[in-house]
């Protein structure tokens, strides 16, 4: 955990070294897909079989206000992961997150989309030959995240909290 946090900052500070184009804007919409790192779904007695993957969107509803510099988008996110327990690898569960978000923009450096938000969604379980373990529920969550815009439309982003993974990190796109 240790190694996925100081990684997670030096992304962090790397991208906002660097310049990229605006901040997110009302009426933008950025759909999102991308892979995580450290999933808090199985725990330490179940092997990963599905990587943690996911994809997002994110409509721009409010911008321009805070001196200028944020902005409020809504959109959703649907996630997966499998895997299988260790010791008997008949034994597996699968975990699927979908929900709703709300997401505050605050650009701190210079045309670097940086937000943070909360996710009210749905945690599904489904398992194999297994008894007891985790179940399905109530899923909220928060995160704080950035993009790194290498054109217009295209984008590298990154995520930190708590989803299908503690790091979800991979493109988004801009129409």
């Amino acid at each position: 955990m240790r190694k996925l946090l100081l990684t997670a900052c030096a992304l962090v500070a790397l991208i906002a070294a660097t310049n990229a184009q605006e901040i997110f804007a009302k009426r933008d919409f950025v759909g999102h897909v991308g892979i995580g790192i450290g999933s808090y779904l199985g725990g330490s007695n179940y092997t990963t079989t599905v990587p943690p993957i996911l994809i997002s969107g994110e409509y721009g509803i409010l911008d321009s206000f805070i001196r200028g510099k944020a902005a409020i988008g809504v959109g959703g996110y649907l996630a997966y992961t499998a895997n299988k327990l260790k010791i008997n690898s008949s034994s597996q569960q699968s975990f699927f997150i979908i929900g709703a978000r709300g997401v505050f923009h605050y650009q701190f450096v210079e045309k670097l989309d940086t937000y943070a938000g909360l996710m009210l969604g749905y945690q599904g379980v489904s398992t194999k030959n297994l008894t007891g373990g985790a179940s399905s529920g109530f899923c909220p969550a928060s995160f704080i995240g950035v993009r790194y815009y290498f054109s217009d439309r295209f984008a590298a982003f990154s995520e930190l909290g708590y989803g299908i993974a503690a790091l979800e990190f991979g493109i988004a796109i801009k129409l």
